[in-house]
């Protein structure tokens, strides 16, 4: 995919006024990029008009219109839009509870490294976790991590051509897995076409 540049971004006035139109939109779009594995672990997957979103939004609260200041945004958000052989996502570990988010995140140590997605017929893909910084500690993972599935060019034929798609977390302490559905399966093969 092509990264986003300055001119695909509106001003802040033209952002302020297409603002509702367009977050609206966005979240539409967003219904079928979110992957729940198990209760308290999901991954949202990221493309262009997402990561366009983030960076208006960002543009927008923090108020910046100089060049310098958009093209710092753009450099940190456009790593996040996939590329055409990979999947792009956040991934967030909830727990609702202070003290119970705590203790998770403290058993739940270096557990993005055992995330994983595998097309039917295909060894499974684990995430490359965190590759801007490390998110987690020796005491602690971090509830958000930033992951990159990377998938040869057979898989990626074989999603197109309908094969089915399962992640998972590969851990004892959180050993969960699940289907996508067809809708989020075609959301995301979209990416891996360049679409």
């Amino acid at each position: 995919m092509n990264p986003l540049t300055r001119e695909d971004l509106l001003s802040l006035e033209q952002y302020a006024e297409q603002r509702d139109d367009f977050r609206a939109r966005v979240m539409q779009h967003k219904k079928h990029r979110r992957v729940a594995i198990g209760p308290n672990f999901t991954l949202y997957f990221e493309d262009r008009l997402t990561i366009q979103y983030q960076v208006q939004e960002m543009l927008r609260i923090e108020r910046i219109f100089e060049a310098a200041g958009i093209e710092e945004e753009l450099a940190a958000y456009n790593p996040l839009i996939p590329d055409g052989s990979n999947l792009k996502c956040t991934a967030m570990f909830e727990f609702p509870e202070v003290e119970e988010r705590r203790r998770r995140l403290a058993e739940l140590t270096g557990v993005e490294n055992q995330v994983w997605m595998q097309v039917d017929g295909f060894d499974t893909v684990y995430a490359i976790a965190n590759e801007d910084l490390d998110r987690s500690t020796d005491e602690k993972t971090s509830a958000v991590h930033f992951m990159r599935f990377e998938f040869t060019p057979d898989a990626v034929a074989a999603l197109q051509n309908g094969a089915g798609l399962k992640a998972g977390v590969r851990s004892d302490l959180y050993p969960h897995e699940t289907v996508l559905d067809e809708a989020t399966r075609k959301a995301l093969v979209n990416d891996l076409s360049g679409g």
